[in-house]
Parts: C-alpha cells; sequence; structure tokens
C-alpha cells in the first residue's frame, strides 16, 4: 500500500479529523482491479482495507494513555508552522503536535517494522528533522510510531548524538545550498564529489 497515502490518512484522522472526507476511499481489493481504475480515473486512492487498517491504528493510539496524553494534552497546537535560520539559510517546518505542557514537539509516524525504526530513523532523515524542529520550537523531540502490522507502539526521544548527526546533515545542506544557489558563477554541470576509498 503506498506509504505517503496511508501515512497522510493516519495523520489527519488523528490530527484533523474534520478533514478526512478529502479522501478518496475505493471499496476494491487491489489497485489493479477494473471497479478501481474506473473509480480512481488515474488518482491514486485508498482502498477501504487500508483506511479500514488505519482506522485501527488510530484506535490503538488514541487508548493508550501516555499517546492520548502527549497528543490530546491541556495545552497543544496540531500543524503548527514556523520558520528559523540557521547556518545562513531560512528552515521551515510544520511540527504535527507541539505540547506546550511538556516542552515537547511530537511527529506521528508509522512504520513497516518498529524494531528496525531506529535505522529508518537514519536512512529517512528524521534526524536531520529533529534537529530543524527542535530548533525552531525550542523543545525537545519526540517520535510516536506505530507498527502498520502489529499495532505496537513506540515513543522515541532523541540522544545528543542525534541531534547532532542531524546539526551535521542540515549544515552539509545549507553548504550545498550556498554553494549551487549563492555562489556567483557556480556552474552545477562542472561539479563533482572527489572521494578516497
Amino acid at each position: 500500500m503506498p506509504a505517503f497515502l496511508v501515512g497522510g490518512y493516519f495523520h489527519t484522522a488523528i490530527l484533523e479529523p474534520d478533514k478526512l472526507k478529502n479522501f478518496k476511499i475505493i471499496e476494491s481489493t487491489t489497485r489493479n482491479t477494473k471497479a478501481y481504475k474506473e473509480i480512481s480515473q488515474g488518482e491514486m486512492c485508498l482502498l477501504q482495507h487500508e483506511v479500514d487498517q488505519c482506522e485501527s491504528l488510530v484506535e490503538k493510539i488514541m487508548d493508550n494513555r501516555v499517546c492520548r496524553d502527549l497528543i490530546h494534552g491541556d495545552d497543544v497546537e496540531f500543524e503548527r508552522p514556523n520558520i528559523t535560520e540557521l547556518f545562513g539559510n531560512k528552515w521551515k517546518g510544520k511540527a504535527d503536535i507541539v505540547n506546550h505542557s511538556e516542552k515537547l514537539v511530537i511527529d506521528l509516524k508509522t512504520t513497516a517494522e518498529l524494531d528496525k525504526f531506529h535505522w529508518s530513523a537514519k536512512k529517512y532523515n528524521y534526524d536531520s528533522q529533529a534537529y530543524i524542529y527542535r530548533e525552531l520550537f525550542g523543545y525537545e523531540f519526540v517520535f510516536i510510531a506505530i507498527d502498520k502490522k502489529t499495532g505496537q507502539i513506540g515513543i522515541f526521544d532523541c540522544s545528543t548524538d542525534f541531534y547532532k548527526s542531524g546539526m551535521n546533515k542540515v549544515e552539509k545542506a545549507s553548504e550545498a545550498y550556498d554553494l549551487f544557489y549563492k555562489t556567483e558563477g557556480f556552474d552545477p554541470s562542472q561539479y563533482f564529489i572527489n572521494k578516497t576509498l
């Protein structure tokens, strides 16, 4: 199933349930059926069984007292945007949840395997995200992740090393941005990476 669609539905169901009506849902076993192709008209749509699975995950998150309190505490904001400057460049982001009572920025994630979330966090640059959002909002960053298959919940805080790794990636990205967009006369066709193995 398309992870981005399922993840989007999951986020919306928890943070903005009034917007669920914007999702096109088709009662079909797969996206290869004639019925799906006719109804979707080439658009990527959710299948009803994917929505059912998502609803089950949302229920598991909201049935967990710790998760529910972090997400729907006394002083929380959803989908909160902000802008800051890092390494001489403007960075913007929109936090899923800013919990002012707990002084946390919380990001919701669905994952294929919760046991491997720490690897996914590096692979998908969640360390950069954590660093940027900590700088954007001034609070520590926490991931609430749920395994799409088992429904197992994980709450992952960020170590000093994780933030530092993210900071290094953001600094490197800023240097690349400066080179490509702020260096007069720079010719990207002449750019290459030179390393010794």
